[in-house]
């Protein structure tokens, strides 16, 4: 029997769509991992497909020993949460895997018209660390040991992902 996910929360996850809607997708995800960068479009696609049905959540799992930069990636995203411009660097963030240093992070930032000493303070200091380790902490749980892995209204998806294959499984449920 497949375990079951803690389904997203608004007090404790980022997410896009309404926290009611009857369909929930849950990603750990790293932002300098390259199959990440790819199912962005994936899931981009999905969450226009099913508009307000879907509630879809974001949950940090860098990939440290493999990702150099993925950590501070994933704190300037939350850092960027703390200035309630966490789905803005999320998506920045994933456009531009390939410049994930720390002048990026800045540049980044500043772009977004956010406080960008702030933000690499918050990054640099590691501010957000807790919040990462809780996300990677309930991945492992999760049975979570790549990225990107997706739960389906609590359920891990297992399948090829795709755009077809991804819809079909929130259509069913599970």
């Amino acid at each position: 029997m497949k375990s079951k996910l803690v389904l997203p929360s608004e007090r404790r996850d980022h997410i896009r769509g309404s926290i009611d809607a009857p369909l929930a997708l849950v990603e750990y995800g790293d932002y300098e991992c390259p199959y990440c960068g790819e199912a962005e479009s994936i899931v981009q696609a999905v969450r226009k497909a099913l508009g307000d049905r879907l509630c879809f959540a974001f949950r940090n799992f860098p990939l440290v020993d493999t990702h150099p930069h993925a950590e501070h990636a994933a704190e300037a995203a939350e850092a960027a949460g703390a200035q309630r411009h966490f789905w803005e660097m999320h998506d920045m963030l994933f456009a531009r895997q390939d410049s994930l240093e720390d002048e990026d992070l800045r540049r980044y930032a500043s772009t977004l018209g956010l406080d960008a000493d702030r933000l690499m303070r918050d990054v640099l200091s590691g501010a957000h660390a807790e919040r990462l380790d809780e996300d990677l902490q309930s991945g492992v749980r999760n049975g979570v040991n790549g990225t990107p892995s997706f739960f389906v209204n609590g359920i891990p998806f297992e399948n090829e992902l795709n755009f077809k294959s991804l819809l079909a499984a929130l259509a069913k449920g599970s």
